[in-house]
């Protein structure tokens, strides 16, 4: 009988234990299965926690490249409005110092002649011969103003005929030795691209024949895909690019202007210079119409004037 009974215990004791372990078994899945929940939702909060530290500092270059961009067109503005008052004041002096001084002297000598009427035809021909050097002396200069200004042959025939006459003048002026490589399908980009590509041959030789120490220039002008590419290389003692830039913020427009009008249409500018080496400087811009619609500014960065 009491064996009986230890029996059924034992049975009941053992029923239960395996109730308890079943049940413990479940938990331990469970629990197991929370674990594995528990530990992607870490890893995910820290795969977050990583990204909005990242998105952080992010967002705190976008906003120092966003004041250093600030800072840049505020100095350009400031820069542009400087350089069109500065232009003034020499198209005036010029005006008044060369021109005007030329014009007066013409009027005195046509008065002089027009009082010595009775004066021998050889002394006579020789004032005329005087007052007519001063007319042509006039035109030209009221000429170079109206080129610099602003060349005509760049609106009637096209960059390459403007390129070639500029050139031409630079040569003649400065002993500079120039090269021109010319590309037709230039031609093809709008006239305020094509301006911008006078404009920057126009800085960049203004540059070389002013502190580059130069013998020889090159402006080369080729077709890479949908682009038209222009070198202008020269054979001068180069500068320190960082140092160029730091001069530029406070003193003129120099490189800083020539890669704003660059983007201004869509293109990329970059320059390749170290002291005691030569500089080459590098414009691309797309071959599109840029006239239907215009590309977005790109933004200014500290590597701007270096080429990739």
């Amino acid at each position: 009988m009491k064996t009986e009974k230890a029996r059924r215990a034992t049975r009941v004791v053992t029923a239960r234990l395996k109730v308890i372990i079943g049940t413990l078994t479940q938990r331990t899945k469970e629990l197991a299965t929370s674990n594995g929940k528990l530990k992607r939702e870490i890893a995910h909060r820290k795969s977050v926690e990583q990204s909005l530290r990242t998105s952080e500092q992010a967002t705190v270059q976008l906003l120092q490249k966003s004041r250093r961009m600030q800072e840049e067109l505020r100095l350009l503005s400031r820069r542009l409005l400087h350089v069109q008052e500065e232009e003034r004041k020499r198209i005036s002096r010029e005006l008044h110092d060369v021109v005007a001084q030329a014009l007066t002297g013409i009027n005195v000598r046509l008065s002089m002649l027009k009082t010595q009427s009775a004066a021998s035809a050889k002394d006579l021909h020789k004032k005329i011969a005087t007052t007519q050097r001063l007319v042509l002396k006039s035109v030209e200069i009221v000429h170079r103003f109206a080129r610099d200004l602003r060349p005509t042959v760049l609106d009637d025939l096209g960059l390459i005929p403007a390129l070639e006459s500029y050139l031409k003048i630079v040569r003649e002026e400065t002993g500079l030795k120039i090269d021109l490589s010319s590309y037709s399908g230039v031609e093809k980009l709008d006239g305020e691209a094509r301006t911008v590509l006078y404009r920057i041959v126009q800085e960049a030789l203004s540059n070389v024949t002013q502190h580059a120490k130069a013998s020889r220039a090159t402006v080369r002008l080729t077709a890479h895909k949908d682009k038209v590419c222009m070198d202008i290389h020269d054979n001068g003692r180069g500068f320190q690019m960082d140092k160029v830039e730091a001069e530029e913020r406070g003193k003129h427009l120099g490189l800083l202007g020539m890669r704003e009008r660059v983007e201004m249409v869509g293109g990329t500018f970059c320059v390749e210079s170290a002291p005691g080496k030569q500089t080459t400087i590098r414009v691309s811009i797309p071959l599109q119409k840029l006239g239907t619609k215009r590309r977005p500014l790109k933004k200014p960065r500290n590597t701007a004037l270096e080429c990739p």
